[in-house]
């Protein structure tokens, strides 16, 4: 089972240090991306640091295969800007996710983690994506007993959370989470595509 439900935490996540942009927005994918950039500056001004995407979840639920979307999107990319964990052939889940974390921090020295995943919410949050800065619990909201990751974090609202959960997932619609992956993945690719004006490259 991936990482049904993410949590975010952190004292940053519930304060004004939070970017919401919605699927409709035409200016989802600049606002974005211009989030992700600056938080990722505020953390490393020196930008000295491998930056990470934690595609988290699962190919086997609609509602949660948001992250590995996502990465399978931009794994294709030529780019030197982001090592990429998370993609629908090779998906990073609650079974796997802290073996995963233990490869990344042995793959790289001190990376900053974004970390993306689905989540469920109110109603009237669905359709709308949350940058902010700060950690997330992947599983809190199905009662499994996850780390916290990133230092980042991307998560789609992608259903109505607080009842049957694994069913509701399971029966979210496909539609609403792979245009929630476009324009993740478009944000990202604007990054990528201007990655030396803006980020720190790979490694260095």
């Amino acid at each position: 089972m991936g990482a049904i439900e993410a949590t975010p935490q952190g004292d940053n996540f519930f304060s004004i240090n939070k970017t919401r942009v919605h699927v409709d927005d035409p200016l989802a994918i600049i606002d974005l991306s211009q989030a992700i950039i600056s938080r990722a500056r505020q953390i490393n001004p020196k930008q000295n640091r491998p930056l990470v995407l934690l595609c988290i979840g699962t190919d086997r639920s609609t509602g949660d295969c948001l992250g590995p979307l996502v990465g399978s999107k931009l794994i294709l990319e030529k780019q030197n800007i982001f090592h990429i964990y998370g993609t629908l052939e090779y998906p990073v889940h609650a079974g796997n996710l802290e073996e995963t974390m233990i490869k990344i921090h042995q793959d790289l020295e001190n990376p900053i983690i974004i970390a993306i995943d689905a989540c469920l919410g109110n109603i009237n949050n669905v359709g709308w994506i949350d940058i902010g800065t700060g950690s997330l619990k992947p599983g809190a909201g199905v009662k499994k007993s996850l780390p916290s990751v990133g230092e980042i974090h991307i998560t789609g609202i992608v259903n109505v959370g607080g009842f049957m959960e694994y069913l509701v997932l399971q029966n979210t619609r496909l539609n609403l989470v792979m245009q929630m992956a476009n324009i993740i993945a478009d944000g990202l690719r604007e990054i990528i595509h201007h990655g030396s004006n803006t980020m720190v490259a790979l490694g260095r």
